[in-house]
């Protein structure tokens, strides 16, 4: 665990379903089609709506963006739908990708008033991206971020094994 000013940030194993939280981000793809991993979790727990409004509101979402939608049966508000990159060797700007996923989830929760956010391990299940170095990006990104736009009161890494979450500990400094 870490503060800087009023905001902790933490990282815990755990669903991120369960995650009594303003927002939850999930690890979406860039046709908002739903599919496994977090990203299937996060739309089976939060039922149909989530789905539809996504469908309504957005035509799909560029890698290194998000989008957001309210929580259907989740315990959250909001859920945003951030889209990290396809891990192909790290020379075709997937950092840069990773971190604005980071970011622009950061901004929308901003923008909606949430002050409590949980992040899952973005772009490290199918998307192939290497834990160690997505760990350091993400920490990276909001660390960055709080820094700048303050405000946040808890930002939690709920990662879903415990390899994931002795990486991200490694991270936070």
């Amino acid at each position: 665990m870490l503060q800087i000013g009023q905001t902790i940030i933490e990282c815990v194993q755990g669903d991120i379903t369960k995650e009594n939280v303003d927002c939850i981000v999930n690890a979406a793809n860039e046709h908002l089609a739903g599919g496994g991993g977090v990203d299937g979790a996060i739309h089976r727990a939060g039922g149909p709506s989530l789905m539809a409004e996504l469908k309504a509101k957005y035509k799909g979402c560029p890698t290194g963006s998000a989008v957001i939608t309210g929580a259907g049966n989740l315990s959250a508000k909001y859920v945003i739908h951030a889209v990290g990159p396809r891990w192909k060797d790290g020379l075709y700007h997937e950092a840069e990708h990773l971190a604005s996923a980071y970011q622009k989830s950061l901004e929308l929760a901003k923008e909606h008033g949430c002050k409590t956010i949980a992040f899952p391990a973005i772009s490290t299940g199918v998307y192939g991206y290497p834990k160690e170095e997505a760990a350091h990006v993400a920490i990276r990104a909001v660390l960055a971020f709080i820094k700048t736009y303050p405000g946040f009161e808890k930002i939690r890494f709920v990662l879903f094994d415990a390899e994931s979450l002795t990486i991200y500990q490694k991270y936070l400094p």
